[in-house]
């Protein structure tokens, strides 16, 4: 929001996901609508304001310690979903051309959202939990 954090971000997939876990949705206000890019491919300007918080055993959520935008959710447990960053696609300079191609959670999104368009992968927690087993040991 207030530029103090830049990052450049290279191979960026053009679909992303929503969550709509609880977490999420506070960090974000609403569900964290995420784009996953590989760590290696993001570069950033400047870490001076980058600030990060634990905010599970499993993971991390990064924000400006100016204006305390959220800029992205990393795994830091060892393992398959490790090495990624989860950034909302509002933190990219231009946030068009991306397509929803799943939701998590979804038993868990408030009855007021509802996202447009087919296709796309849903999971439930119960979902979440069985492919992501992590998730399982008190998150």
């Amino acid at each position: 929001m207030c530029g103090a954090v830049r990052f450049t971000a290279r191979d960026v997939p053009s679909d992303f996901g929503a969550c709509h876990c609880e977490m999420c949705r506070r960090w974000t206000g609403s569900a964290l609508l995420g784009v996953t890019v590989p760590e290696g491919n993001v570069s950033w300007d400047d870490e001076t304001h980058l600030k990060r918080i634990t905010s599970s055993h499993w993971a991390e959520r990064g924000f400006c310690d100016q204006c305390g935008s959220g800029m992205f959710f990393r795994v830091t447990m060892q393992g398959e979903w490790s090495g990624n960053l989860e950034f909302p696609i509002g933190v990219f300079d231009d946030p068009n051309g991306f397509v929803m191609n799943n939701e998590i959670y979804i038993d868990h999104k408030p009855d007021s959202f509802a996202f447009a368009g087919e296709g796309r992968t849903v999971l439930t927690r119960a979902d979440c939990v069985a492919k992501f087993g992590v998730l399982d040991e008190g998150a």
